[in-house]
């Protein structure tokens, strides 16, 4: 056991202890902050998943029960008993298409294993060019999937841990990049009231780097002069860039519980390597497991972000002893960019 408490600690302490995405350089005495704002590929998948986890703000990491485990926090996926499916979509922002589709079972002493799929596609846009400024006539998309394959353990009454493995994939038109990564979560049921506290760590893999025929053209290196080679076929040079590392560390507790009514509080702290710490805090009340109510705060201290006040609500249907499906439903309000609706449907079984 002593073992396993050290694995929870590293994981607290790396997602504590990483340097602040931003950095502070001296010009003739005056400060300036340079940040990563936007350094790194792959965004998408900084969208999160799941209505309920939406509706408390992104507080989830500690709290993870169900299929959108294997985004915050594949660790909650040892709670699962059965079989479960999960269907959970979002019209984002400028009509962005953001779908979330995931199956997992519980097999017993084994642990729990699931699967998922996050796709997103941008719908037809206009492709325009400095010399067609009004378009070319072609259409072009965005799409982005990530493929991924969890696996999760109760070692103990309280304690659990898990892992998520992904393929992670981006198309801009005829380009495209592609990558391997993994996630890792720790979820630690303390013998206070049933507070629980979660890590995770996101996305840890190789750097993202975008090939594809829309990067290869033709020039002519002397055009001056005739007689030589005068097509030769070149590419531009693109970058690499590092996934959207995310450290989370949160806490989840009971504040009220009994046979009709549960009041949970939540809070998360956030690190990513992008941007600066911000803060989640989620609450959410339930009556007699048939329906709950959810408001949140997202990004709270982030810098310059637009994110805020979250709203939900969700209704449990009970079809027999070992089936049930619920409803769930997320406002998230985005300031100056409005607001998005999510849904998701699961099944549990």
């Amino acid at each position: 056991m002593s073992a396993l408490k050290r694995i929870a600690a590293l994981v607290v302490i790396f997602a504590i202890g990483i340097p602040v995405g931003a950095q502070s350089l001296s010009d003739g005495g005056a400060t300036k902050t340079i940040t990563k704002v936007g350094t790194t590929s792959a965004q998408f998948l900084k969208l999160g998943v799941g209505a309920r986890a939406i509706g408390l703000g992104g507080t989830f990491v500690a709290e993870a029960n169900d299929l959108s485990a294997l985004y915050w926090n594949p660790a909650g996926l040892s709670k699962i008993s059965g079989g479960a499916v999960q269907f959970s979509h979002t019209q984002y922002l400028a009509n962005i298409s953001y779908n979330y589709a995931a199956f997992g079972v519980n097999v017993g002493q084994l642990g729990t294993i699931a699967a998922s799929l996050v796709y997103l596609d941008s719908g037809e846009m206009e492709v325009r060019t400095t010399a067609t400024p009004e378009g070319t006539g072609e259409l072009f998309k965005k799409q982005d999937l990530a493929l991924q394959l969890s696996y999760a353990k109760a070692l103990t009454d309280r304690f659990s841990i898990g892992t998520t493995f992904k393929y992670i994939r981006e198309q801009i038109w005829h380009s495209s990049a592609s990558a391997m990564a993994f996630d890792v979560g720790v979820l630690f049921t303390t013998p206070y009231q049933d507070l629980r506290l979660g890590a995770s760590m996101s996305n840890f893999g190789p750097k993202m780097q975008m090939s594809g025929r829309d990067i290869i053209f033709s020039t002519d290196p002397t055009p001056n002069q005739s007689g030589n080679v005068e097509i030769v076929n070149s590419e531009y040079s693109m970058d690499q860039h590092p996934l959207p590392l995310m450290f989370r560390v949160g806490l989840a507790w009971d504040a009220v519980s009994t046979s009709n009514h549960q009041i949970v509080v939540m809070t998360d702290a956030a690190h990513p390597n992008d941007n600066s710490e911000y803060l989640n805090m989620g609450i959410e009340y339930k009556f007699r497991d048939l329906f709950a109510l959810r408001s949140g705060y997202r990004n709270a201290f982030e810098t310059d972000g637009e994110q805020g006040l979250t709203m939900g609500a969700g209704i449990n249907l009970r079809m027999d002893k070992s089936t049930k499906a619920s409803f769930d439903y997320a406002y998230a309000d985005f300031g100056r960019l409005e607001q998005t609706h999510w849904y998701t449907f699961n099944l549990q079984f």
